[in-house]
């Protein structure tokens, strides 16, 4: 009896062993940060190192590189310093204005010049400085009057700015200090209030903050110009994954790590960004706007996975809204893979980061229903890698029973992303 493609890609996936080489344990923080990719914190963002090693062994220099998922631009970033044009898309307009910042070379002196201007701008301030600070309950719940007030002048500031570039390159720096200026608790991913913590000065904490940008910006603008790639084209939008501005049969390469199922938490993890430059005014209806979440719309979509549609069942006997939710994200991401497949060349090869989880006590085997689905399309296994992860900026743990992120003393927590997988599967 032969066995079914499920069973094939359950048994493969017992057989893979852990690479040591993958994990980059002995990258330091100062390696895995270095150019532009220190500028902003990001909740799951896959190391450089990941993106150098798979762009160098898939591609050659003038090869299009897609990121569907761009997140905070790892992708874009290292796929430009290796003189590969790429393109990245996020639905997110927080990830794509960090993104902005980090793809974007500016001359060191100019951004010098800026800076100083800028600075000489904030000594003027004092108490009785006119400011228009934003009127909006979300953002008195999250920043004490002295700070909210600070914020809006430097806002207004940075806003003044004519050139894009050096005002994107600011914002970003800007957006980075929200949590620390903030009453959010500092230790945590979570939206949770610290009523005793001391917000840091927004001045202080911004010159800090982009002085170290600065250092960034003039090693990646030194390396773009060394390597003769400061030409490279190298562009983000924020749009869906499911309709990526490239010509079809056009892409080499595709290296991305997509949402978990419970990706409208990146909503509530960016929503300081998101209140302060408008983004949105209602926290819930930002949450809709990402893949996965319960409120889109379910017609039409095709789990086209059997190790999907039997996630699915287990769920529903626990839970028919969870069951709906991760129905809807396999559902979903098929149809980015749809779109994958459109854009890349024949050959071409998709890079997708992803690990398996828990949800409601049912184990939800991302990695695996994307091989299934992505087979399923037209594509073939090349290799399957997995790693472990030493340093993700994730919250490592999950309650047992909601499959939120969980504090380190919950006793429900359940270690969430130990390892994870990289996906290599090939057009045919």
């Amino acid at each position: 009896m032969t066995m079914s493609k499920k069973q094939n890609i359950l048994e493969l996936f017992k057989k893979i062993k852990i690479d040591k080489s993958w994990a980059f344990a002995d990258k330091t923080r100062k390696e895995t940060t270095y150019i532009t990719h220190g500028y902003h914190r990001y909740p799951a963002k896959f190391i450089p190192q990941i993106v150098s090693r798979l762009v160098e062994k898939y591609t050659k220099p003038g090869d299009l590189v897609v990121d569907p998922f761009g997140g905070c631009g790892t992708t874009l970033v290292e796929s430009k310093v290796m003189c590969r044009p790429s393109i990245g898309v996020d639905i997110n307009p927080v990830a794509v204005l960090i993104t902005k910042a980090k793809i974007t070379p500016i001359k060191p002196l100019t951004l010098e010049q800026a800076f100083i201007d800028l600075k000489h701008k904030l000594g003027a301030y004092t108490s009785t400085t006119k400011v228009s600070a934003p009127k909006h309950e979300r953002i008195d719940y999250w920043f004490k009057p002295e700070e909210k007030r600070k914020l809006a002048f430097l806002f207004s500031e940075i806003s003044k700015i004519e050139n894009q570039d050096i005002r994107d390159f600011f914002y970003c720096g800007f957006s980075n200090i929200l949590k620390n200026c903030s009453i959010w608790l500092q230790k945590s991913n979570k939206p949770t209030r610290d009523l005793k913590k001391k917000p840091a000065d927004p001045f202080v904490a911004f010159l800090r903050q982009v002085k170290s940008m600065l250092r960034g910006n003039a090693d990646y603008f030194n390396l773009l110009e060394e390597r003769g790639c400061a030409k490279t084209s190298c562009k983000v939008y924020c749009t869906d994954a499911r309709k990526i501005p490239a010509k079809s049969n056009s892409v080499s390469l595709i290296v991305t790590s997509p949402p978990y199922v419970t990706s409208y938490e990146y909503a509530d993890l960016h929503q300081l960004t998101a209140l302060w430059f408008e983004y949105t005014k209602d926290l819930s209806d930002f949450r809709k706007r990402f893949i996965g979440t319960a409120y889109h719309n379910k017609k039409k979509l095709v789990l086209n996975s059997e190790i999907a549609e039997n996630i699915k069942e287990a769920l529903l006997k626990k839970d028919k809204k969870t069951a709906e939710e991760v129905a809807t994200y396999f559902g979903e991401m098929n149809q980015v893979f749809e779109e994958m497949k459109r854009i890349l060349k024949k050959g071409g090869r998709t890079c997708i980061v992803i690990g398996d989880t828990t949800l409601k006590e049912v184990e939800i085997l991302n990695a695996e229903v994307f091989v299934e689905q992505l087979q399923n399309l037209g594509f073939r296994i090349d290799d399957i890698i997995k790693r472990e992860i030493p340093s993700k900026n994730l919250p490592s743990t999950r309650d047992k029973t909601t499959g939120r992120f969980a504090k380190a003393t919950d006793k429900k927590r359940v270690f969430a992303y130990p390892t994870e997988y990289i996906l290599i599967m090939q057009k045919i």
